[in-house]
């Protein structure tokens, strides 16, 4: 009786063998598929959505009510659209923080609004300018890290680095300790920041190599005291405070606006894609262990109805994810949208969403099972069919999941990202 109980398995083991080998060579003969976007779900940001207003995106995603999702999230959009992003400039006192702030903001240093300058220590306590290019940003310029025996820790604590939702470390003359410690800080607490080299106007004036000589080097030696402390590769800007609008500034400018958008927008789009997708996994997992999955293996093991019972599933498993031809048409028409209500996967395109379902689906495979199902067996092998159809089953609710995750993830996007940062 055991060899019978276990004989399915046995097959089932020996036949995903020869599957997953199947899919490694794919793996290796195509081309590397890129991985997710190195800006999602890599950094913290204080610009997140309420554990309520989570807890309510995950009933309605257990609930197949994707429409439901579109429209709480599109409501977290318009309530942060005015989320103040809070920029941190730090560094070694001396390397010209405030005068870096000033040339981000293309202000003189006799301006009324700008960060006091100087040869001594000027800026004893964290200070707030206001960046007019930007709407509802502040740049906080704070004090500089090294006048005192102050340990990097302590001095994180004191200047409630964890609030701001950008560092930029600013650094000249020399990259010191200092800067790598506060760049690993930062990696440690997944913080946006950049690196920014400034005087170099002063580098040009004195060094005898060429500039672009000169340029690679001081990058060069910024890129092995980060690598030496294992800390990935920050964005580098080389900029003089004198000339605002040469070298690295426009770059800087460019890029600070695209992480803006992001801290205002993708971030928390990110965390809601996190948890639509966390509760669309645990959804799957329920159904391949729950009473209507087990339906299936009490249904007839008839070759005949076979393909016709694996459509149905298809169609049942769209509707409880939500994703049917129905629910997608109802997200078209809500968001105004048409794009979005592609039609559902359909039966005849199972074959290419997995490898596994591929083979399992082929003709010499079905041939197999159908033998096994002659009446010249008596049933004997309904054990193993009613096995090779569960598996089957599994898939098609894990091809569904993730079908489900695509589409709410595009639908999500489309809906609430502004057009100018899609």
């Amino acid at each position: 009786m055991d060899l019978v109980t276990k004989l399915p398995q046995n097959i089932w083991k020996t036949f995903t063998l020869f599957i997953n080998m199947a899919s490694y060579l794919k793996f290796l003969i195509s081309p590397s598929s890129k991985s997710r976007t190195a800006g999602e779900s890599l950094y913290t940001s204080q610009n997140s959505a309420s554990p309520e207003v989570l807890e309510e995106i995950g009933k309605a995603v257990t609930e197949g009510n994707l429409q439901k999702v579109i429209d709480i999230a599109e409501d977290e959009r318009q309530s942060k659209s005015s989320y103040t992003v809070k920029i941190a400039v730090t560094g070694d006192s001396g390397n010209g923080m405030s005068s870096f702030i000033n040339a981000l903001r293309l202000i003189g240093h006799e301006e009324e609004d700008s960060a006091p300058t100087g040869v001594v220590r000027t800026t004893k306590k964290p200070a707030c300018y206001y960046y007019s290019h930007f709407p509802y940003v502040e740049m906080w310029d704070l004090p500089g890290l090294g006048a005192t025996a102050q340990s990097v820790e302590s001095y994180l604590e004191e200047m409630q680095i964890s609030t701001y939702d950008l560092i930029i470390i600013i650094a000249s003359e020399q990259f010191s300790s200092n800067h790598v410690k506060l760049a690993k800080a930062m990696q440690g607490m997944r913080k946006r920041f950049y690196v920014v080299w400034t005087k170099l106007d002063r580098d040009l004036s004195t060094s005898t190599f060429p500039e672009p000589q000169l340029l690679q080097s001081i990058q060069r030696n910024v890129w092995e005291n980060l690598q030496q402390a294992q800390v990935r590769d920050p964005p580098l800007f080389l900029v003089s405070c004198f000339s605002p609008s040469f070298h690295d500034f426009p770059e800087l400018r460019n890029t600070l606006g695209k992480d803006i958008d992001s801290i205002r927008y993708r971030d928390p789009l990110e965390t809601i894609f996190q948890v639509c997708d966390r509760c669309i996994n645990n959804k799957a997992l329920s159904l391949k262990e729950g009473q209507m999955f087990m339906k299936h293996l009490e249904a007839s093991v008839s070759p005949g109805d076979d393909t016709a019972d694996l459509e149905r599933g298809l169609e049942t498993y769209q509707k409880l994810f939500g994703v049917d031809d129905g629910s997608l048409q109802q997200v078209a028409r809500s968001t105004g949208r048409l794009e979005m209500g592609s039609r559902a996967l359909q039966f005849q395109d199972l074959p290419k969403m997995d490898w596994r379902l591929k083979l399992m689906m082929c003709f010499p495979v079905s041939m197999f099972l159908r033998v096994l199902a002659s009446p010249w067996w008596y049933g004997l092998w309904n054990i193993v069919i009613r096995y090779f159809r569960h598996q089957r089953y599994k898939l098609l609710i894990e091809i569904v999941a993730e079908n489900t995750k695509t589409f709410l993830r595009k639908a999500l996007k489309d809906s609430t990202l502004p057009p100018e940062i899609l």
